[in-house]
């Protein structure tokens, strides 16, 4: 994608910036300004830890997030049976970064797990996110099993009163929702808020009873992740969630990040309409996520930095 194309996706990002009017009050009142932290960053132009090194600067730093002694949960998409270049997956380099990045600020230890649509240890093993995530230091764990799962109560959703959440992210101190960017045939696009549905063990009640809603309402779930990071590197702009081929799929060498989920899938929706034109009407759970207060669409009223390395 052309720098000219990143730069015109800022109608979608949005760019906050200081007036003169608030600069000139700070240098009469002798007021050092810090610039606040983003509510998104969104980072162009390099390779997947470079993008979240410069992105999780921007965001405060990763001392941030995660604090000495804390167990951390990292939630990729792991769903399919696909190598990396089919971008059917997170990327397993940003999962990897993500890691060392977590052991860096002190976390204790480091789990990551999907409940996956495919067989999960073939998931696991060819989108490369088990060696990647192993050769970091991290746990990596199964979803496979109702035994993982607890009953957790959803006050705020419409359809999805309660649902089974995976252990590991109820016991988790603090965890990262890290999704990649893709088609979807059914949610018609799966980013951060449809990467929720790995984290529950009743998949198919969604299908069945308003998928839309349903993604919404499990996003009400009350531990939010510390931040969303949403795979932009390479993304899959049909055929999806699966792919058909590596011809499906598109390098885009982005990230977005935002603690905000709504304004993070619609950010993605903006620069996935580089490649691939998508009504973000289709994305029926983006408006009712906003709906319910979980995030806004109107990215232009939030502080965002964009970056091209």
């Amino acid at each position: 994608m052309k720098r000219r194309d990143f730069l015109r996706t800022s109608a979608a990002i949005g760019v906050a910036t200081l007036t003169f009017d608030k600069l000139q009050a700070a240098m009469e009142t002798n007021t050092v300004m810090v610039e606040a932290v983003p509510d998104m960053v969104a980072v162009m132009g390099g390779e997947p830890a470079q993008l979240l090194e410069r992105a999780l600067k921007e965001m405060g730093g990763i001392e941030k997030y995660v604090k000495t002694g804390q167990s951390v949960v990292i939630k990729p998409n792991i769903g399919w049976d696909k190598k990396p270049d089919f971008a059917a997956n997170t990327n397993p380099d940003l999962v990897k970064a993500l890691i060392e990045q977590c052991f860096k600020a002190g976390a204790k230890k480091v789990s990551v797990f999907d409940h996956t649509c495919d067989n999960w240890q073939k998931c696991y093993e060819n989108s490369g996110i088990k060696k990647a995530a192993e050769a970091a230091g991290a746990t990596v764990i199964p979803g496979n099993d109702a035994v993982y799962y607890k009953e957790v109560k959803l006050p705020q959703a419409q359809i999805l009163k309660s649902t089974k959440i995976h252990q590991a992210l109820l016991e988790a101190d603090v965890w990262f929702n890290v999704p990649v960017l893709k088609h979807h045939d059914g949610a018609q696009m799966s980013i951060a808020m449809k990467n929720y549905m790995g984290i529950v063990w009743d998949r198919p009640y969604f299908h069945s009873n308003d998928l839309q809603q349903c993604i919404a309402d499990v996003c009400t779930y009350v531990k939010k992740p510390a931040l969303n990071i949403v795979d932009a590197y390479r993304c899959m702009r049909k055929n999806g969630p699966q792919g058909r081929s590596v011809s499906d799929t598109s390098v885009l060498k982005s990230l977005i990040v935002s603690k905000d989920i709504v304004a993070a899938d619609t950010a993605a929706i903006g620069l996935f309409n580089q490649v691939q034109e998508m009504d973000i009407q289709k994305v029926g759970h983006i408006a009712n996520g906003e709906k319910m207060k979980l995030g806004t669409q109107n990215i232009n009223k939030l502080n965002v930095k964009r970056i091209k390395l």
